[in-house]
């Protein structure tokens, strides 16, 4: 038989919780299964995406010069850690909707209809960024670098050392491309009016060169194709605030289109 007192206010607190637990245990276990899905699939071509990655910066390498690999288990272990990257990066969509599947539930209506295109927007100005960074900051970089080397200098990277330095350009870059969701969440929470960032727009622009020259190498090049786009990019930002500002002010409070749901049936 069941201890649950239905006089007990703690037990009906206390379901929802669990029932909680349960389905974000699940959502979580479906986005590591996509995520295994993709590199049980794609682990056989690790060394041809290491190939593709290592691109940009073998097209500039002096002629006789390659890449290296100087721990003894890389050769193996890189491409198949970039593997799992490429898989997680894939991924990121239905991880979204899992987490949007999630909270979706506990938001009003107009939130949702707000946060949902957010969530897409995110998603492709992060793809955005790390597509800006190969195509086009990469080659220019990685040309400027390699010319620059000191008479006598062979020029032959690590490929570990390699792929982390790529993999943190492509964060900088991914997360630098969301400075117009950043700016329009500022301005829709209510946290900054649109006033107040456009007021503060020329600290705006000395922190995105700041940001610039801090997640970028020590080159003019690859610090200005960082801070011009951020710049850019809360310009665009700060335009569209304007609409959510409008939406956040003028939005009648509404209930939960849900207020109770066991949300181990969600799905």
């Amino acid at each position: 038989m069941s201890d649950h007192n239905p006089h007990d206010p703690y037990g009906d607190i206390e379901q929802p919780f669990i029932s909680h637990l349960v389905e974000l245990r699940t959502r979580i276990l479906r986005a590591l299964a996509a995520v295994l899905v993709l590199f049980l699939g794609l682990a056989f071509y690790s060394n041809e995406i290491y190939s593709f990655l290592a691109g940009p910066l073998l097209k500039h390498m002096p002629e006789g010069s390659q890449m290296v690999a100087i721990d003894v288990a890389s050769p193996f272990l890189t491409p198949f850690k970039l593997t799992l990257m490429v898989c997680v990066f894939l991924s990121i969509p239905f991880i979204l909707y899992q987490a949007w599947a999630f909270v979706a539930p506990g938001l009003y209506r107009h939130e949702r209809r707000m946060v949902l295109p957010l969530l897409v927007a995110s998603t492709l100005l992060f793809y955005g960024g790390v597509a800006f960074a190969y195509f086009v900051v990469f080659p220019l970089m990685f040309g400027f670098l390699t010319a620059t080397a000191p008479a006598g200098v062979a020029i032959m990277t690590d490929i570990a050392k390699y792929l982390d330095f790529v993999l943190t350009l492509f964060l900088a870059f991914g997360i630098a491309f969301e400075v117009p969701i950043a700016t329009i969440l500022l301005v829709w929470s209510g946290v900054v009016s649109r006033e107040t960032i456009s007021h503060n727009r020329p600290y705006v622009i000395v922190g995105a060169f700041v940001v610039g020259a801090i997640l970028t190498p020590p080159d003019v090049v690859s610090q200005t194709l960082l801070s011009v786009p951020i710049w850019l990019l809360f310009e665009v930002g700060l335009a569209f605030s304007r609409f959510f500002e409008n939406k956040r002010e003028e939005g009648p409070p509404e209930a939960p289109a849900i207020e109770h749901r066991d949300r181990s049936s969600a799905p």
